[in-house]
């Protein structure tokens, strides 16, 4: 190689390529190195293009076959449901667990070190010919010997002092230990004791045990995130009969999202939606199988024989097309009588026909929300209304409300909201204990003038309450045709949460303003929501490892 040829090294970080490009000068070097890095560019975004077609395609395929998977869990709602057992295992519903964790290890204390030993002087020949040398020898190893003594109950003692700190610790960490171990033993067994109350109570038929296992049967069915969960119960006890008002999913709720291709020539996915027609068959469908699977799940764990018939009414939360104002129709009813329903092979049967042959009573396309006349009603006027326990002059400054049991919390709310407004002649209402967000209390101000029915509802809740919460008590103040709504957590509210019940008929205390009221009545307690975030976990990972709910 001509000793006049110019050299230039150069790389492709994303290729991983190196070349030495040479020329007879170096400006022909600069052009065959940017010519070369202008094809390594080139490369290097084709093979990034292909890689991002690759990924879109396979991103492509992964959204289409999870349509897929939705569009066929609506189509085995009602078959999903028959492969399990219902009833629930009082004995898994309590808990056994053991505390998690060891006691804190006693820490590793510093060891002493031993005592300084005074050196011993040995006499020289010249010690005898001048013993005061000796002497001064002897002195000077006493003065070593007290010094380094000295020096050492100093170091001890500072060890010493170490050693009793990590003690003290040690101490505090087990007390603390204890404490929470004694604290999880006491929710354990007071959580086994309400069990063992409420399945003595269903086992009795009394309505409080009734609704609590209806409630949790079917709160733990499963079905798509965006579809409510949501209830009132009535209960005809001489003729064992169930009246179920359940809160259905809206023709919204049905997912459109067919397939998603994937369009080479645009390098682009292409969303393919179902057509509205098998969107209004896919919602008849589903509607009757819920209605099916909600009466064969509380026939088949009626394990107390308290149920003869049941009354399925299915009610829809949605907006009226040509007025566009909210509307809340009974659009599906049914009845069924147990003994007939469960000698049904509900495997084989078509939903639909299946809920004629009940003579089950809705328009002929569900989609429409055409309104229908229920079976039986539900009796709002005195059956949600049960007699209270008091809680609040258990209270102390020890007592976290964040951690409370929710039925406790509950209760205390009702009883304190009670005191308030029976000071203007009021009075409340209380309102069965339930976990579907509905209403906790009805208060009754006697007030001609801006007094009125008010709605109480209660959030025994760890994080933010966000503006959801706020919407459902809104459109219960609506529903139950109420002055205003009154929500109260252990927490706080969001910013949303606040706007939007600005400029309406909704009060929002948070846990600060509740501790206020309750100190307004002589009670005293506390909110501690890092403790209650930490016992909730503890008691839920000891649940699970205890048993499988």
């Amino acid at each position: 190689m001509p000793s006049s040829m110019w050299e230039k090294r150069i790389s492709h970080p994303g290729l991983k390529a190196y070349r030495v490009v040479r020329g007879q000068t170096q400006q022909d070097a600069d052009i065959k190195a940017a010519l070369q890095i202008e094809l390594w560019d080139e490369r290097w975004r084709r093979a990034q293009e292909k890689q991002a077609a690759a990924r879109l395609s396979s991103s492509v395929y992964d959204l289409t076959k999870e349509a897929e998977r939705h569009h066929k869990k609506l189509a085995t709602i009602l078959l999903d449901s028959l492969k399990k057992s219902h009833r629930i295992d009082w004995e898994k519903e309590k808990r056994y667990s053991l505390f998690p964790g060891s006691p804190p290890p006693p820490p590793s204390l510093h060891q002493l070190p031993p005592k300084p030993v005074r050196e011993v002087v040995r006499v020289a020949v010249l010690d005898w010919i001048w013993p005061g040398r000796r002497a001064s020898r002897n002195r000077k190893a006493d003065e070593r010997i007290r010094s380094a003594e000295e020096a050492w109950r100093g170091y001890c003692e500072g060890l010493e002092n170490q050693n009793q700190q990590m003690l003290d610790e040690h101490r505090d960490r087990v007390a603390q230990w204890t404490a929470s171990c004694d604290q999880f033993q006491k929710n354990q067994a007071d959580h086994n004791a309400r069990i063992e109350i409420i399945h003595s109570a269903y086992g009795g038929k009394q309505l409080t045990g009734l609704e609590w296992y209806w409630n949790e049967i079917l709160s733990r069915s499963e079905y798509p995130d965006n579809f409510p969960r949501e209830y009132d119960f009535d209960y005809a006890a001489d003729s064992r009969t169930l009246i179920i008002n359940y809160e259905l999913p809206a023709p919204e709720a049905i997912p459109r999202l067919k397939e998603v291709k994937y369009v080479a020539a645009r390098r682009e996915r292409r969303d393919v939606l179902v057509s509205d027609s098998w969107v209004k068959r896919t919602y008849d469908a589903v509607l009757y199988q819920i209605s099916l699977r909600t009466l064969y799940e509380l026939f088949e764990s009626d394990a107390t024989d308290a149920l003869t018939n049941i009354v399925f009414n299915g009610f829809v939360s949605s907006i009226d097309r040509a007025t566009g104002l909210k509307i809340h129709p009974c659009i599906i009813s049914i009845e069924a009588e147990k003994e007939a329903f469960l000698s049904l092979d509900l495997s084989n049967v078509d939903s639909k026909t299946c809920f004629k042959k009940f003579k089950g009573i809705s328009a002929s396309t569900l989609a429409d929300l055409m309104p229908v006349r229920p079976v039986l009603q539900l009796n709002r006027s005195d059956r949600r209304f049960v007699e209270s326990y008091n809680l609040a002059d258990t209270l102390s400054d020890s007592t976290n409300l964040a951690a409370m049991d929710w039925l406790d919390f509950e209760n205390l709310i009702r009883e304190v909201f009670e005191k308030e407004f029976s000071q203007n002649g009021g009075e409340v209402k209380i309102t069965q204990a339930s976990r579907d967000g509905g209403v906790d209390a009805i208060a009754f101000d006697p007030d001609p003038i801006r007094g009125g029915k008010i709605v109480i509802q209660a959030k025994r809740y760890t994080n933010v309450v966000g503006v959801s919460a706020v919407r459902d008590l809104f459109g219960t103040v609506h529903g139950e045709g109420a002055i205003k709504g009154i929500l109260v957590t252990t927490s706080s509210y969001g910013p949303d949460a606040y706007e939007y019940a600005k400029d309406k008929p909704l009060t929002l205390l948070n846990g600060g303003e509740l501790l206020y009221l309750l100190r307004k009545h002589g009670h005293h307690a506390r909110i501690d929501l890092p403790e209650a975030k930490r016992l909730v976990a503890e008691q839920f990972k000891s649940a699970h490892n205890s048993d499988p709910f």
